[in-house]
């Protein structure tokens, strides 16, 4: 039967493990209890009861006084129940201490099972209550498994495998076992299968980490990010800024001899990073957010909340960049539509009516939707 060393053991979890004591003897008591009822009968009413302190265990049944005896497992009559209690009356329910010999060996191995079953459980359920409060942090940890491109990461200090979803990876990264990679908690969620924690390093909330790492500054908040929009593998954008006059925000990011940037982009695989200064004033940040193409003029429209951007013919390209990717990523960034056009296409002069734009440059690319609608978008910091 359970003994003194048994509950000593539950001590000793509590201790090392954090794991409540009390918790443990409740459901200790639900899982004989339903074993003793497995072994002499379920219609049985019976409640085992451990007792730490006395470092012992005891079962009761229950049984209603009756006049006539229907149901033995359930019922006592009253001359019977006057011999356990001799003020007992009809209705009443008689409570007898049952013997424990014969259940000892079925008590022990029960016992056992649940122990290490709710071991399971609650380091788990501590495991997730602690990743709980890292969503949304950057984590160290360990490549376990690959499967079908899918990549199970060990979460440093857990027991717990992290899923990283092929669409959650920088396209072109190639990983092998035992590998130590930095993810980005995305989402910590309940399914049918148990918990799940899903990392991404393709999430703009990875590159935001990445910078807060390896940037003190941005870190401390002396410089703040404003925005960051990514294309994932190829071109990202973050607009930085300072309220200090002593600080450079641009030249902060790039570090000495650009070695906070080559960091970034080291950890990024490679990822193409512009850096875009900040500014209040919608021209000046839209043709920043064209960097690395050099603008001539830029003309918005906020009804439409639309503008138009003049570029050298020689530029054109590179302001609309591979694919749109370049303007696509601008706009993300302003929250700006921008239509670019090359300085030939100036044919007439400028007048005072509202200009109309067609976005000619990117009807072929999904990129002006409402920006609200974008994952990839951050929203703005709020002062």
């Amino acid at each position: 039967m359970i003994n003194k060393d048994f509950f000593q053991a539950l001590e000793d979890l509590e201790a090392e493990k954090k794991i409540d004591k009390a918790t443990f003897i409740e459901t200790l008591e639900t899982a004989l209890t339903s074993a003793y009822k497995k072994m002499y009968g379920e219609a049985k009413s019976a409640l085992v009861k451990l007792n730490p302190e006395k470092a012992t265990i005891k079962i009761y049944s229950y049984k209603t006084v009756v006049r006539e005896v229907v149901d033995p497992d359930k019922e006592i009559s009253l001359e019977e129940a006057r011999l356990v209690k001799k003020s007992i009356k009809l209705g009443e329910t008689v409570t007898q201490e049952e013997s424990t010999k014969e259940f000892g060996r079925i008590a022990a191995q029960t016992a056992k099972q649940v122990v290490m079953q709710k071991i399971k459980e609650m380091e788990r359920e501590i495991a997730v209550s602690e990743l709980a409060e890292k969503e949304d942090e950057l984590l160290t940890t360990i490549v376990k498994r690959i499967d079908n491109g899918t990549v199970y990461v060990q979460l440093s200090g857990s027991h717990t495998e992290g899923v990283m979803l092929p669409s959650d990876q920088i396209p072109g990264e190639k990983f092998n076992i035992g590998d130590r990679i930095k993810v980005y908690v995305k989402k910590i969620k309940e399914s049918f299968k148990g918990t799940q924690i899903q990392v991404t390093r393709s999430n703009v909330g990875f590159v935001r980490k990445i910078f807060e790492l390896e940037i003190p500054e941005i870190s401390s908040g002396d410089v703040k990010i404003k925005n960051i929009s990514r294309d994932p593998g190829n071109r990202t954008k973050v607009s930085v800024y300072t309220e200090k006059a002593n600080i450079d925000p641009i030249g902060t990011c790039v570090g000495f001899r650009g070695q906070r940037i080559d960091t970034i982009v080291s950890e990024l695989n490679g990822e193409k990073i512009d850096l875009i200064e900040y500014s209040e004033d919608p021209l000046e940040y839209i043709a920043r957010a064209l960097s690395p193409a050099k603008v001539i003029s830029v003309e918005t429209n906020e009804s439409l909340n639309a503008s138009r951007v003049i570029v050298p013919d020689d530029k054109l390209s590179l302001a609309i960049g591979k694919g749109g990717q370049n303007v696509r990523l601008a706009a993300r960034l302003t929250g700006w539509k921008i239509e670019v056009k090359p300085e030939s296409s100036i044919t007439q002069a400028t007048t005072n009516e509202a200009p109309e734009y067609e976005l000619t440059e990117l009807a072929d690319e999904d990129s002006f939707q409402n920006l609200d609608d974008l994952e990839e978008l951050v929203p703005l910091d709020e002062e």
